[in-house]
């Protein structure tokens, strides 16, 4: 009987222990949150417009920020119409994304032309 009450207490030391590992802190864990997304940001530059928008987003939404007005026709990207020069890749802007930001300091400060 006394080793199972020993087992017993011993049991519940381990599940109140571990349990604060679920409990939310509020020690700047959230800014720590927020400036890793952030990171995940790519600058996109047209017609001196500058924009910091989130990498994945549509590149159509992306374009209607910045004032550039491709042309489509289909919005399927069968045509190819709209494509749009993002840092020299063309990308069909009615089915294509925002690109992830380079990794070159250069391009990572002036940001991604869009032509």
């Amino acid at each position: 009987m006394m080793k199972l009450s020993l087992i017993a207490a011993f049991l519940c030391a381990i599940v109140l222990g571990s349990a604060q590992a679920f409990l939310a802190s509020n020690n700047g864990s959230s800014s720590a949150l927020r400036k890793s997304s952030s990171l995940h940001m790519t600058v996109l530059t047209a017609n001196g417009k500058k924009i910091d928008i989130k990498e994945g987003t549509p590149l159509k939404a992306a374009c209607a920020k910045l004032g550039v007005k491709p042309k489509y026709s289909c919005k399927k990207g069968d045509c190819g119409s709209c494509t749009v020069s993002v840092g020299g890749s063309r990308i069909k802007a009615c089915v294509g994304k925002v690109p992830p930001m380079p990794k070159l300091k250069s391009l990572q400060e002036k940001g991604l032309v869009v032509k």
